[in-house]
């Protein structure tokens, strides 16, 4: 193998930016990944603290399904790559995505895990 990118956390980010910029009310520059997250989840929370703790549990998710796809590669997802889509190459781009509900998709490969 000789590359993988992955960083679904940051994905998660680019796509509130780019659903805030599309809604008018776009980000300034320089704005931290976590104003970006609470801004997101302050749209539906009650309270701060909500939108807080929402934040930090996306965030965990997103962390942990990251180091799921990293533990389990060589073992379950090449192969199943592999076999679903016949691509050989060996660099690997996962990105998280929201289309109909969340996905993430190796990009070179088009596999994609629903979440």
């Amino acid at each position: 193998m000789n590359g993988m990118e992955i960083n679904l956390y940051q994905d998660w980010i680019d796509t509130v930016k780019e659903i805030f910029r599309g809604s008018g009310v776009p980000f300034h520059e320089g704005i931290s990944d976590s104003e970006v997250a609470l801004a997101y989840f302050m749209q539906t929370a009650q309270s701060t603290e909500e939108a807080e703790t929402l934040q930090e549990q996306n965030r965990e998710r997103l962390d942990s399904l990251q180091q799921i796809i990293l533990e389990n590669f060589q073992t379950v997802i090449l192969p199943d790559i592999r076999a679903r889509t016949n691509y050989l190459g060996d660099d690997f781009v996962f990105k998280w995505v929201y289309n109909k509900g969340e996905h993430i998709v190796e990009q070179h490969s088009s596999y994609r895990i629903p979440l």
